[in-house]
C-alpha cells in the first residue's frame, strides 16, 4: 500500500500565494511523487471541484481537493504559507494547505482521509504542530500518524 503523504509531499516554505499557482506547486511534488500522471488534467479536476464551493477554513486552513483519473493512489500534500494563500474562507487566507487527490473511483478513500483531516484539524494541537514543523520529514510522519486510514 502506498503511503499517504512523503517527506516529497510536503513544502514547509509554500512561496506562491495565489492560489492556483500553489495548488500547482503542491501537484508538481504529486507528478513528481508518480502520484499523478496526468499535471494539467488534475488541476483541471481540482479547478473544478473548487469552483463547486471554496474549499478555505476557519483558521487558516485551505482543502482544495478532488478524484480525478489522473491520481494513481489516494494521496495527501502538505503546504504551509508563511504570507498565506485565498481559499475563499472568511478569517483569511489559509497557513495550510492540505492538496487531497484521490483516484477517480476512490470515492470512499477519498471521504476518509477528508473525514480524519477536518477531525484532526479541530484540534489547535495538530495545526500547532505543522505551523511549528522545521523539518518535511517529521511533518510528513505526524500527519500520516493522525490521519492515515
Amino acid at each position: 500500500m502506498t503511503e499517504l503523504v512523503t517527506t516529497g509531499l510536503v513544502d514547509l516554505d509554500l512561496a506562491p500565494t495565489e492560489r492556483r499557482a500553489a495548488v500547482r506547486a503542491l501537484a508538481e511534488r504529486l507528478r513528481a511523487e508518480g502520484r499523478v500522471t496526468d499535471l494539467e488534467r488534475f488541476l483541471a479536476d481540482v479547478e473544478a471541484r473548487e469552483q463547486q464551493m471554496p474549499t478555505g477554513l476557519p483558521g487558516g486552513i485551505g482543502i482544495p481537493h478532488c478524484r480525478s483519473a489522473a491520481v494513481t493512489a489516494p494521496t495527501l500534500a502538505i503546504g504551509r504559507s508563511a504570507e498565506g494563500v485565498d481559499f475563499g474562507s472568511d478569517d483569511g487566507p489559509a497557513r495550510l494547505i492540505f492538496l487531497i487527490a484521490a483516484p477517480e473511483g476512490g470515492d470512499t478513500d477519498h471521504m476518509a482521509v477528508l473525514a480524519a483531516l477536518s477531525r484532526r484539524l479541530m484540534r489547535s494541537e495538530f495545526t500547532g504542530t505543522l505551523l511549528a514543523a522545521d523539518d518535511p520529514a517529521h511533518a510528513a510522519d505526524y500527519v500520516r500518524s493522525e490521519v492515515a486510514p
